[in-house]
């Protein structure tokens, strides 16, 4: 789901020559030999190393020194950085699901500046194109490439030509007409300063005495990872592990851990499926799904209007289709719906006769 951290496409591109390439469409394409030699940022696995290295550092104070509102400011900070991620960046700006006014739209942009995983602007064009050609070459971080590449290794490498030439070619007018993604696109560095590390640093030492060296390793580096590996999961876990039931013909699946973790955003194969609903997920579960939610309590207050949904008969029509039998309703193995169908289908043929 995240935005590969490169700022430049042009520093991405190499030079190809005739043998490495092939013309599709339009489009370059590697050929098959020579597509899946990847070119590594040497420079984003020093600071993904140190920052994970941190991290753990910072679980360890976690449990010797670290104050209890340490803790779970932390947890806090994790709370409301992947809700401007889901319900933010992914289902408002990426997808349209629903409408907000410039309350919380500005919210929004703030949570998901805490997220540290590039502006809004390029998130969501990249999203688009994750959707649009998932686990291909064009998609950022394929899945089809393994589970590392598509949890963190796509970061390290250098973009692929195939997603290059498809990001070019992605509308986002609706974003450059947005003025809260255009303000923070324009001040993002001096934004993610103040609000991805130094505010969560100084918070605890100012208002509750915590150390330094706490603060910075919990409160700011150990939560900053934790927040990133929960949304790589989406990519990597929620493309790998787990049923179908909408379409079994490709990789996002339904994986309960990740919708726990990321807050709802682990129903994927729901998702791939209906990509414009709020909800990411058919059932709006709370306890599963707390972006929806907080979206549904911005509903309630006028804040966030024209949410987009799937109708039931909709879902049945796909589920019986492409689903692979795993519905809880209506799936293969469930004896009792498939006996009430047939029940009702008796009914319907002795009505006409």
């Amino acid at each position: 789901m995240p935005p590969n951290v490169t700022s430049s496409i042009s520093s991405n591109t190499r030079v190809l020559n005739k043998a490495e390439t092939e013309t599709v469409d339009g489009v370059v394409h590697l050929k098959a030999e020579e597509r899946r030699q990847s070119q590594f940022n040497w420079f984003l696995i020093i600071v993904f190393s140190i920052l994970h290295i941190s991290a753990l550092y910072g679980v360890w104070l976690m449990v010797t020194s670290a104050k209890f509102y340490t803790i779970f400011f932390a947890y806090f900070l994790y709370v409301i950085s992947t809700l401007g991620v889901t319900a933010g960046a992914h289902r408002l700006w990426s997808h349209r699901s629903y409408k907000a006014k410039l309350p919380l739209r500005i919210i929004l942009m703030i949570f998901h500046t805490f997220s540290f995983q590039f502006c809004i602007m390029q998130w969501a064009r990249e999203h688009r194109v994750h959707h649009k050609y998932s686990d291909t070459d064009a998609d950022p971080h394929n899945a089809s490439r393994g589970f590392f590449f598509s949890h963190i290794g796509w970061v390290f490498c250098k973009q692929h030509p195939d997603f290059i030439a498809k990001e070019s070619l992605v509308d986002t007018s609706d974003l450059e007409a947005d003025f809260v993604v255009r303000f923070q696109d324009k001040y993002y560095t001096i934004l993610i300063i103040i609000l991805c590390y130094i505010l969560p640093t100084i918070t605890p030492m100012y208002f509750w005495d915590e150390s330094i060296i706490n603060s910075w390793f919990v409160a700011t580096m150990f939560r900053l990872t934790f927040s990133l590996n929960m949304t790589f999961l989406i990519n990597s876990a929620a493309h790998t592990w787990g049923h179908k039931p909408y379409d079994e013909k490709i990789n996002p699946s339904e994986n309960l851990s990740v919708a726990f973790l990321a807050l709802g955003e682990g129903w994927h194969n729901y998702h791939h499926t209906f990509p414009w609903d709020y909800k990411a997920a058919e059932l709006g579960n709370y306890r599963l799904n707390f972006a929806t939610a907080f979206i549904d309590f911005f509903a309630k207050i006028g804040w966030a209007y024209d949410l987009k949904t799937v109708s039931t008969d909709i879902i049945k029509k796909r589920v019986k289709r492409t689903g692979d039998g795993t519905h809880n309703l209506w799936g293969w193995g469930d004896k009792d719906q498939d006996q009430m169908e047939v029940d009702n289908a008796v009914i319907i043929n002795r009505k006409k006769d």
